[in-house]
């Protein structure tokens, strides 16, 4: 979670121990360029597109301060580029996408994810924009303390009236990892606590768990489903289901090994009538 994807750049050389670079035309979908690496034997020849995997660390000690300049001069610009081809292409595919888009948004979907850069909810499920509404936090936790992710159910269910809730995880979660790291993690360790808390309340079932992947893993989906408990928990969820028989509430995990979604087949009413018998807010 914590690593990132880097984006397609280019820098010029100014010394043999610095990079060198071919760089084609930028386009949105699959921007095309040669890197090599500096102090690296590694070179890239790639066609990226914007979900591509992750490249080698840069050297940045190897490099001049020019250089470093003009790759975060050019990953900037990068961004105007793409966004400049992506416009033309909803264009050129509806001449009025984007007047249509002005006049609001009705999304089916509330996605509460993963800050992780590697999941982009409109494109790991095909989705296109104004069909989702996102929040993201590392480890997709939902605390009732925090104001963000409250205001977000609250004003998604109430006044966009979403039909389905989404909380999607990810194996190989770096927020997970770290609250199974007996460390201190400094201004981190309130956040993870409420992950290692899902710990202690599945305590057994993790415990008996040998492998430490395989129990990292079930670890993810545990979290997933505690935080979809924390969604029903809501007064405005549960005041919308009572009235509308909506919104529905997912688990849902994503791998990184094939890039699917993993349906954890949470029962939305039978944990409904299990909470509701301390977290009853339909009064």
């Amino acid at each position: 979670m914590f690593r990132s994807s880097r984006s397609a750049f280019s820098i010029s050389s100014r010394a043999q121990t610095q990079a060198k670079v071919r760089v084609s035309q930028p386009s949105f979908a699959r921007p095309s360029t040669f890197i090599s690496y500096p102090n690296s034997s590694r070179s890239i020849s790639s066609t990226r597109s914007a979900a591509s995997p992750r490249q080698p660390d840069t050297n940045w000690r190897a490099m001049a301060e020019t250089d470093i300049s003009k790759y975060l001069r050019q990953t900037h610009e990068r961004v105007f580029e793409c966004n400049r081809t992506w416009a033309a292409e909803q264009k050129a595919k509806n001449p009025d996408f984007f007047a249509l888009l002005s006049e609001g948004q009705n999304p089916e979907y509330l996605w509460i994810g993963c800050s992780d850069s590697r999941i982009p909810a409109e494109q790991i499920t095909g989705l296109e924009a104004g069909d989702v509404f996102v929040h993201r936090n590392i480890a997709n936790l939902v605390c009732n303390t925090d104001l963000n992710v409250m205001s977000v159910i609250t004003y998604a269910v109430q006044h966009l009236k979403v039909k389905h809730i989404v909380v999607c995880g990810h194996y190989g979660c770096g927020g997970v990892k770290a609250a199974m790291t007996p460390k201190d993690m400094g201004i981190l360790n309130p956040w993870l606590r409420n992950i290692r808390d899902v710990y202690r309340l599945h305590e057994n079932e993790l415990d008996a768990i040998p492998d430490e992947d395989t129990r990292y893993e079930r670890l993810v989906e545990l979290n997933v489903i505690e935080q979809c408990r924390n969604v029903m928990k809501t007064a405005s969820v549960q005041q919308s289901y009572a009235e509308n028989r909506f919104p529905i509430v997912h688990a849902w995990v994503f791998g990184f090994r094939d890039g699917l979604l993993k349906d954890l087949k949470f029962d939305h009413e039978k944990v409904l009538k299990e909470i509701q018998k301390v977290y009853n807010l339909t009064g």
